[in-house]
């Protein structure tokens, strides 16, 4: 299955752009979670956790830029390796 995580930091932002992307991508609108007014650098985002909490085995988050998931490669890494529960 596929879910999606988005993140806007300003009240702003919308989230049309990332909706367009992922239409090609066939990520169903209902799995994906959102982070609204949250920075990159603020790790306890509610959208993103429950993102991964979804997320079984063989399952694929999928995030239209990686600066709106992580902030470096070591912080995508440790958002990547968060330990799952087993189905």
């Amino acid at each position: 299955m596929l879910f999606s995580h988005a993140r806007v930091c300003t009240n702003t932002q919308d989230l049309t752009a990332h909706r367009d992307a992922l239409a090609p991508a066939a990520v169903d609108p209902n799995a994906t979670h959102v982070d609204h007014r949250f920075t990159g650098t603020q790790r306890e985002r509610p959208g993103l956790g429950k993102a991964q909490a979804a997320c079984r085995n063989r399952d694929t988050v999928v995030v239209t830029k990686l600066d709106r998931l992580a902030r470096s490669l070591p912080d995508s890494r440790n958002i990547a390796a968060i330990d799952r529960p087993k189905p």
